[in-house]
């Protein structure tokens, strides 16, 4: 189901956050909406989910109007970062629930859920409460429960976030793959550049209310707009050229040696298991530098000059 925002207004304390806003979201995608705190990211999602409506402008799902629409009526299904699942029922009970509501006969919304408990790998924990699992555990059980209802649209909000590293990445590799199952529209929301680029088959770029840049997660990393772009998905340096503008250069894209175009002194090192990264000062400003520690070798030391070389085809920009 394809999603259209058409010329959306949305104004908080007199002050607008989105004016005239035009957005479409592909239907059967996985879609990132990507951006600092503040942005608009969280409000276009409640917007979707009904708990938000434009001040002006109209929201579509498919050929259906869905603006004034009440959440209930909308068919969606949401994952919140803090889980918002029912502690004095089981997990089987908290997936049930969505089915409970639309009236489907228990005997089916338990089969119906079972499975999905299954598919989530937590079969044998049904008849646990939230309060006797994992936090990834409770989020598996709240990506059930916002699946089993077959919906629509699939809204993620910052669903990983309260996670540990390891079971972050763990977690969003199910998240993608339940939705490659079910093929659902799925509108996510982060401030993790990492995710946004695992995850995604388009991420929409935001600042201040505004989509900067729009498209698949490689071909904004690899053609930036601008700088802000640049730096929010996937570290870049912007180097200056003169008359205000800036090259794009990513930090594994410059090499770090005793010869190269840019002569420079070590200010720090950062080992990081596989990558060893460095900041080097220069004529032009700090440059972060990031090399594979296994076929880097020898380590540069803090204090050592050093030569970095740059990728002579780095984007240029005229803005950061």
């Amino acid at each position: 189901m394809q999603i259209r925002f058409e010329r959306v207004t949305q104004r908080y304390d007199g002050n607008a956050l989105f004016t005239d806003l035009d957005l479409e979201i592909p239907s059967g995608r996985f879609f990132t909406l990507l951006g600092p705190s503040g942005c608009g990211k969280t409000t276009l999602l409640r917007m979707l989910a009904g708990f938000v409506v434009p001040d002006s402008g109209r929201i579509w799902f498919g050929e259906r109007d869905v603006t004034a629409l009440p959440v209930h009526k909308r068919g969606v299904g949401m994952v919140f970062q803090d889980y918002a699942l029912f502690p004095d029922r089981s997990s089987l009970a908290n997936v049930m629930y969505g089915l409970d509501a639309r009236n489907v006969p228990a005997k089916d919304a338990r089969a119906r859920a079972l499975a999905m408990l299954e598919r989530v790998g937590l079969g044998s924990m049904a008849e646990r409460s939230p309060a006797t699992l994992s936090g990834g555990q409770r989020q598996r059980v709240a990506m059930a429960r916002a699946l089993v209802i077959e919906p629509q649209l699939l809204l993620l909000d910052e669903p990983l976030a309260a996670l540990d590293v390891k079971l972050r990445v763990e977690l969003r590799a199910m998240v993608r793959e339940l939705q490659l199952e079910s093929k659902v529209t799925t509108v996510f929301v982060t401030h993790d550049q990492e995710e946004a680029l695992a995850l995604s088959d388009v991420v929409a770029v935001m600042d201040r209310g505004r989509i900067v840049q729009m498209g698949a997660p490689a071909d904004i990393y690899a053609r930036p707009v601008n700088g802000y772009a640049a730096d929010f998905l996937g570290s870049a340096n912007l180097v200056p050229v003169g008359g205000g503008k800036f090259k794009v250069v990513r930090r594994e894209e410059i090499g770090i040696g005793k010869q190269g175009d840019l002569p420079g002194i070590v200010e720090g090192v950062e080992f990081r298991g596989s990558v060893t990264g460095y900041r080097v000062r220069t004529a032009v400003g700090i440059i972060h530098v990031d090399t594979w520690s296994v076929q880097h070798g020898r380590a540069h030391e803090r204090g050592e000059e050093v030569a970095l070389r740059l990728p002579p085809d780095a984007r240029e920009v005229e803005d950061r």
